[in-house]
């Protein structure tokens, strides 16, 4: 990263850096491109691809449909009902 990328930056984050911040994270991402550069040199070609560190088992369960509850034992409490609708007070005039 160079200094016009982080003018840049500052400008879209709405930032406005001393020139102790703006060297620190000069600094910042100066040494991670470094260590980017260190990986890039890492032979990984016999190294399987994955997506989590630790293997994951996916339940999968039978999608069935069934009515666990009834429109009456869902309306038993409510203050008043009508034709199996809830009724409740007017909000919008």
């Amino acid at each position: 990263m160079d200094r016009e990328i982080l003018r840049h930056l500052e400008m879209l984050n709405q930032l406005q850096l001393t020139e102790e911040q703006k060297e620190a994270a000069l600094a910042f991402f100066a040494a991670r491109e470094q260590d980017n550069a260190l990986l890039d040199t890492i032979d990984t070609e016999n190294v399987e691809r994955m997506v989590h560190v630790m293997p994951i088992m996916t339940v999968v369960r039978e999608d069935v449909v069934k009515q666990t509850f009834t429109r009456e034992a869902l309306q038993q409490d409510a203050p008043e009902t009508d034709e199996g609708y809830w009724c409740v007070p007017r909000v919008v005039e």
